[in-house]
């Protein structure tokens, strides 16, 4: 891990949320360490021993965002031979981190703010 003045600074306010119940948004550059930094909350979290469910919704073509995020009831269209949960209720009771949610249409970031 670094020692900078700022990475200092980040993982004292990472070790002062982890306390609370908040949600946070951990924002940066690609490649800076932003799921490290949700894994180490997660860890440090009164949620730790839940699940930490990752996606990089860059990966997810658009027209799967949906079932990705809310998962996907049997039947619910051809080939839907059986229901899977989403991301959102396998992270139940834990973690969800979501990273470059900027890769999504307008679409999918609308549906993932209702959701929030």
């Amino acid at each position: 891990m670094g020692a900078s003045a700022a990475f200092n600074a980040a993982t004292q306010a990472l070790q002062r949320v982890a306390l609370t119940p908040a949600m946070v948004l951990i924002s940066g550059e690609s490649g800076v360490g932003k799921e490290m930094f949700a894994r180490q909350l997660h860890q440090l979290s009164r949620r730790h021993d839940s699940p930490f469910v990752a996606l990089n919704c860059a990966a997810i073509p658009d027209n799967l965002i949906e079932a990705e995020l809310f998962g996907v009831e049997r039947g619910a269209y051809t080939g839907a031979t059986h229901s899977r949960p989403g991301r959102f209720e396998r992270a139940q009771g834990g973690t969800l981190f979501l990273d470059e949610i900027t890769s999504l249409s307008l679409g999918g970031q609308s549906k993932l703010l209702r959701a929030l």
